[in-house]
């Protein structure tokens, strides 16, 4: 039995336990260092709480949940698993004679989903509440229930170092709070004094050379922990680090969740040289590290977050906030003054949120949904929560139940959900696995549901996307991703394999025991063993975790059923897939896109079985710019996905009357007919509406409720273009005209008209453009002006051609040309063309005679 060293907490420890055993519910609080972790289970153990059930003790994480049992079985002279044992995800260590139980959150979460009554169990003492992750809330609100219904003689303790400890009394309907101080030397705290932009190795390497070189402050008598954000940090870390601490004979140990038993106890335990101990924010609260005088912090941490193109959990890259930073500094000070480098300014610092916000006012909350759900809370919006999370949040995560078939509308599990339970997965993941099992595909689906809830263990996949490097994405197939894996597998997770496959070791490792758990929770009878057919089964188990993550290919991207679309590299999936994980990426100058990152090809006869109430049938008359005719499609619907589309000829009726007519004016009436004469017909009655306006012509179609009414006339009972065609269009829109323009029009802005000489010319009217005629010049002889239209008010402009056909001159006013230009052109033109006459005096001289056509 190791001698207790006397701690803060000690004195505080007989008051604690006499008033839990009088008022069963009590709230701690206790700073950083007082030794509440270790110690209060211990004096509930030796004050005779576990006879009357045992005493399970939560912590928020697996690695400070195994130290902290070892740490009190030590205490006690015994190994863990006797009286005092642990049980974290992969690993349970104790058995009957276990009194003492340290757990983390899901397990304890399952385990009151397994017994709502916690039968055996007599207290449970919930530590490190001020962390408020998701669970820890949960475990508070259902144990209150418990407490206050079918266990009143339930002993609850909630144990905080930084968070007040009032609303928790209430929240407990007024439970006791017992305080205790907790013992601190001076640390020294350092800045930088401006912004690093070095990589984080270096910076790491600079303030541990600080340090251990002493300088001013005298030489380092003690070990280092050194704050980083996650394993990949620690490895490059200690790599960087290995010079230095040749030089200065230190041990450069890591510390994080997935190393091995006997790598975490190298850290935490005293060595025979100075420790450089590269740690994850596990080192933050819970079980001290004796040894430590002198801390690094990086200010950042990858914190517990969710995918929002999924939900599913991940961690994410932050700064961590003042309180997790005045706890790491005071890691330094546990026992011994000590010294803190921050690798930030005072600025930063200053600058930052004063706590970390709570896991349920940020995360995704369909699992804790789906437990509330099966403990009979029909609508956990109405639940007692500690802190009521986001209303969106939670409709969202409801809705998605439903989806997933979990739940019915009234809030009631279904035997799907129930089936859920099974797995302590994400409920879309626990989904697969139901599917999956039904279709006697449980094995693999075990492996398949580990890929995506774990690390992408595709090397290239994970610098690429987390942009390390530009190389070309790798496939999104995610069948390709579970081939890599089972070839692994196969060749017993041989490392030389793993490179030969460009796999990440420690991702391969966590797939494994993932899929290991998924598998031993049952996985029901095998299906066919034939590869296409095992794939096309889970392809069907993705869809019903993932149904409403449809899309459709088009192009270099998805369009998703659930409205946008994201990007998609050049392998193919197939046309209609469902898109399992995205990543938002940066397109240059700020803009964001979404990319898939892993997607499985997926029938549309699947939807019928897995979401017949988000299918949509849907039938609409359009037109078809290409046929020129009114089509009648029919489509079925996933949101924004088509799945189907047929199209025919639509049958005349209103509807398609109205859509003809609509297309018959966006065209122009120009499209139905002759487009010159429509366009002709057009200008000349732009000149009536501008040089007669007595006349009051109707503004143009486009503007002309009548022309409109008379174009939907037209279109009654046609459905194309080629049938208001065979109508005479143009008669129709004359005839369409008031009777005094249709009079009008022929005489004031005529087609056509005559010259002296007896010639008819065409009269152009045209856009823009004054309407003109063209003619030989001796055609105007005897013309002392020349012709008008508009009753006079609109000259018309006169191109005079010479014999060979082109222009001499272009006027409006003939009388002027005659005196003016005439002369001196006479003599030239006199010259070019003898064989013809040219009269002095062309205002009065004799025309020749027209022409006779040219017979053919």
């Amino acid at each position: 039995m190791s001698p207790l060293i006397s701690l803060p907490i000690d004195p505080l420890l007989p008051e604690l336990v006499s008033t839990l055993r009088a008022h069963k519910a009590v709230v701690l609080e206790a700073p950083p260092g007082a030794g509440k972790t270790t110690r209060v289970p211990r004096a509930l153990l030796d004050a005779g709480f576990a006879g009357v059930g045992e005493i399970l003790v939560l912590q928020p994480r697996r690695l400070p949940t195994r130290l902290s049992a070892e740490r009190v079985a030590e205490e006690l002279g015994e190994r863990a698993g006797q009286r005092v044992g642990y049980k974290v995800r992969y690993e349970d260590v104790g058995g009957p004679q276990t009194q003492v139980r340290f757990v983390t959150e899901g397990v304890l979460t399952r385990r009151i989903l397994s017994d709502p009554l916690l039968t055996g169990v007599g207290t449970v003492v919930l530590d490190e509440f001020h962390e408020r992750h998701l669970a820890t809330d949960l475990a508070l609100g259902l144990l209150r229930d418990l407490r206050t219904s079918r266990r009143p003689d339930l002993n609850l303790l909630v144990m905080s170092a930084t968070l007040d400890a009032a609303p928790i009394s209430e929240f407990l309907h007024g439970a006791p709070v017992l305080s205790s101080e907790g013992r601190r030397f001076d640390v020294a705290i350092e800045h930088n004094e401006r912004p690093d932009d070095r990589p984080l190795p270096d910076q790491v390497v600079a303030a541990v050379r600080r340090l251990v070189q002493g300088g001013e402050t005298g030489e380092l008598l003690g070990d280092v922990l050194v704050f980083l954000p996650g394993a990949g940090e620690i490895r490059r870390t200690a790599a960087a680090l290995e010079p230095l601490a040749q030089r200065h004979e230190l041990l450069v140990v890591p510390l994080h969740g997935d190393l091995p038993l006997a790598e975490q106890n190298r850290a935490v335990r005293p060595a025979a040289q100075r420790k450089i101990i590269l740690s994850t924010n596990v080192a933050e609260t819970s079980v001290t590290i004796d040894g430590v005088v002198a801390v690094v912090d990086c200010g950042l941490a990858r914190v517990a977050s969710h995918s929002p193109w999924s939900g599913l959990p991940v961690l994410k890259l932050a700064p961590i906030s003042q309180a997790s930073a005045i706890q790491r500094a005071g890691r330094a000070g546990r026992t011994q003054p000590g010294r803190a480098l921050r690798l930030y300014t005072r600025h930063d610092f200053e600058g930052r949120r004063a706590f970390d916000l709570p896991e349920v006012a940020r995360l995704d909350l369909s699992e804790a949904a789906l437990a509330l759900h099966a403990l009979g809370v029909e609508r956990p919006a109405n639940w007692a929560w500690f802190e009521s999370p986001p209303v969106a949040a939670l409709t969202a995560a409801e809705t998605l139940l439903a989806r997933l078939g979990a739940v019915d509308a009234a809030g009631k599990l279904t035997p799907i959900g129930q089936k859920m339970l099974r797995h302590p997965v994400h409920p879309r993941l626990a989904r697969i696995m139901v599917e999956a099992n039904d279709l006697g595909q449980g094995q693999p689906a075990a492996s398949l549901v580990a890929i995506l809830g774990e690390r992408d263990i595709r090397q290239r996949a994970r610098v690429v996307f987390t942009g390390s490097r530009n190389d070309a994405e790798p496939s999104a197939d995610v069948f390709e991703v579970l081939d890599l894996y089972e070839q692994a597998a196969a060749a017993r997770f041989n490392p030389g394999r793993l490179r030969a496959l460009d796999l990440e070791p420690r991702a391969v490792d966590a797939v494994s025991r993932a899929s290991r758990q998924l598998a031993g929770k049952g996985t029901g009878p095998r299906g066919s063993t034939d590869l296409e057919a095992r794939d096309k089964a889970l392809a069907r188990a993705l869809l019903a975790g993932f149904v409403d993550r449809v899309g459709k290919r088009r192009g270099g991207e998805v369009v998703l059923s659930s409205g946008g679309a994201a990007g998609i590299g050049s392998n193919p999936v197939c046309e209609l897939l469902v898109v399992l994980d995205a990543q938002e990426q940066e397109q240059g100058r700020g803009r964001m896109a979404a990319r898939v990152r892993l997607a499985a090809a997926i029938s549309a006869d699947w939807l019928i079985d897995l979401a017949p109430d988000e299918l949509s049938e849907e039938e609409a008359l359009v037109f078809n710019p290409q046929t020129e005719r009114v089509d009648r499609i029919s489509r079925l619907r996933l949101g924004a996905v088509v799945l189907d589309e047929s199209r025919r000829p639509a049958e005349p009726g209103p509807e398609a009357s109205r859509v003809l007519e609509q297309a018959a004016q966006a065209a122009g009436v120009g499209a139905l007919g002759d487009e010159a004469a429509m366009q002709t017909l057009q200008m000349r009655l732009q000149l009536l509406r501008e040089h007669m306006p007595e006349l009051q012509v109707p503004p143009p179609a486009s503007d002309n409720t009548a022309a409109h009414g008379h174009l939907a006339t037209l279109c009654e009972g046609r459905t194309s273009f080629a049938q208001l065609r065979q109508a005479d269009v143009m008669s129709s829109l004359l005839a369409s005209l008031p009777p005094a323009v249709q009079a009008r029009l022929p005489v004031d802005v005529p087609l056509r008209v005559r010259l002296p000489g007896g010639r008819d010319v065409p009269v152009h009217y045209e856009a823009d453009k004054p309407p003109w005629i063209e003619s030989r010049l001796q055609d105007f002889f005897g013309m002392a002006e020349g012709p008008r239209v508009c009753r006079g008010r609109v000259p018309l402009v006169l191109h005079l051609l010479a014999p060979n056909h082109r222009a001499v001159q272009v006027t409006r006013d003939l009388a002027n040309f005659w005196r003016q230009h005439y002369p001196p052109l006479r003599k030239e033109l006199g010259r070019r063309y003898p064989r013809h006459a040219w009269p002095e005096d062309g205002a009065t001289a004799t025309p020749p005679p027209p022409k006779p056509p040219r017979r053919s």
